[in-house]
């Protein structure tokens, strides 16, 4: 049977320009959390306070996601997402200028807070797109291939723009940039054709189908927060790492090779096929990435920490899918848009709990004591989610029958693979929106 390959996805009408708008918004949440960490610890000259930023914004972010996503549902995407665009770069601009005029650390922190609260989710609303603009459902496994790989990429450039930029005219100036480009970005994506023609979802689920009661989905929130703290570990710690050895502008290029090495992880995941179930590949890929981002501590210099996190990625990606496809395994179909938003929000609040610790312990007791706390209380809730493995694979496993249990598994492609991306629409993580 003939496969469409990601040029059949650019080809869908209208395709090309909307998922490109989608990127240079989204170019926003690759940059923001390093911007926003150099820019105000650059200002006030510690850690702690930029590590509470990132945090603030981060917790900020997590609390607000399932009222944005409600909102976007409610109101539809072009009048939602317009309003989120612009007060979500109107508080990063706020905040710039702040850094700009050594405002108190508190306000820095509250405007940091606030831009949390309004970050527009252009991932979550282009998956749904795409699933809109398809003309067969058959091609939807590629199209959510092809954009987990471009976020990957976002992921890899962004540090590394805000690195060029900090090394050029300073971390302000790479704050101001992701105001910008994500009002710009924001702006064009909420103004294309299929946007504005896309309504207000009308389906209301019953209390009882609801992501948080079925059975094994808070297993995988608590799996996916532990891979937050170390995402928010490694945000907070690398640039005070390169920061030690007056490096600064290396922390882009550090920070780069973890989503490199997720884009490399992600794609060797998504074109094989995996025997192991579902709950079995969670366990076991939520464990290494923990295992190696303890190694992180030991690094004795740039080079050997660029290593480490560039292997790191290579789990990154691919425990995200699972916990994905987890997701819709245990859910309804008509939920699963909550149920992603929730997945996402577990791996948010993780990273911005490892962000806001991870500073305090960088200014009292160095990078490697940061690693190594984070590694440790991440091994703490993976294994602790790992113990729920054989129930989680009970809850996940299809029905007797062969007809999908609680609301349907996602099935791997007809050719036997994975998809590198979540069957329904959702985002990777890392406060990524």
């Amino acid at each position: 049977m003939s496969r469409e390959s990601y040029a059949d996805v650019l080809r869908i009408p209208g395709a090309a320009a909307l998922f490109g708008s989608a990127l240079v918004g989204r170019l926003a949440f690759a940059t923001v959390s390093l911007s926003l960490l150099l820019s105000v610890q650059a200002s006030t000259g510690t850690f702690a306070a930029a590590g509470a930023a990132t945090g603030a914004f981060g917790v900020t972010n997590v609390i607000a996601s399932p009222t944005r996503a409600r909102a976007v549902d409610r109101f539809g995407p072009t009048r939602a997402l317009l309003v989120m665009g612009v007060l979500f770069s109107a508080s990063l601009v706020a905040t710039a200028f702040g850094c700009l005029t050594d405002a108190p650390a508190a306000l820095l922190i509250v405007l940091a807070a606030v831009a949390g609260v309004f970050a527009p989710p252009l991932g979550s609303t282009m998956r749904v797109m795409w699933a809109s603009i398809a003309p067969d459902a058959r091609i939807l496994p590629r199209a959510y291939s092809l954009d987990a790989v471009a976020e990957e990429l976002l992921f890899t450039t962004g540090p590394l723009l805000v690195g060029l930029l900090v090394f050029v005219a300073g971390p302000v100036t790479a704050l101001f940039t992701t105001a910008g480009v994500a009002f710009v970005g924001t702006a064009l994506f909420c103004l294309h054709r299929h946007v504005r023609a896309k309504g207000a979802a009308t389906t209301t689920a019953h209390a009882h189908e609801r992501p948080l009661r079925q059975r094994g989905f808070p297993t995988v929130l608590v799996a996916l927060t532990g891979v937050g703290l170390v995402i928010g570990t490694v945000e907070t710690a690398v640039p005070a790492f390169t920061a030690e050895r007056s490096m600064a502008a290396a922390s882009g290029i550090l920070l780069a090779l973890l989503a490199a090495g997720s884009a490399v992880g992600g794609l060797v995941y998504g074109h094989r096929a995996w025997k192991p179930a579902l709950a079995i590949r969670l366990t076991v890929l939520s464990i290494a990435f923990v295992a190696v981002s303890a190694i992180a501590a030991l690094a004795p210099d740039q080079i050997t920490l660029g290593v480490i996190l560039f292997g790191l990625g290579l789990f990154l990606a691919p425990t995200v899918i699972t916990a994905y496809l987890l997701a819709d395994a245990l859910t309804a179909e008509h939920v699963r848009t909550e149920a992603t938003t929730w997945t996402n929000t577990a791996v948010n609040f993780g990273v911005a709990v490892g962000a806001a610790v991870a500073g305090v312990l960088v200014d009292h007791a160095g990078t490697t004591t940061a690693f190594a706390v984070g590694a440790t209380v991440a091994g703490v809730l993976v294994l602790a989610a790992g113990s729920r493995t054989r129930a989680l694979g009970v809850a996940s496993a299809p029905a007797a029958g062969g007809a999908p249990a609680a609301g349907g598994p996602t099935s791997p492609e007809e050719d036997g693979t994975t998809p590198t991306a979540v069957s329904a629409p959702g985002d990777l993580p890392a406060s990524r929106d």
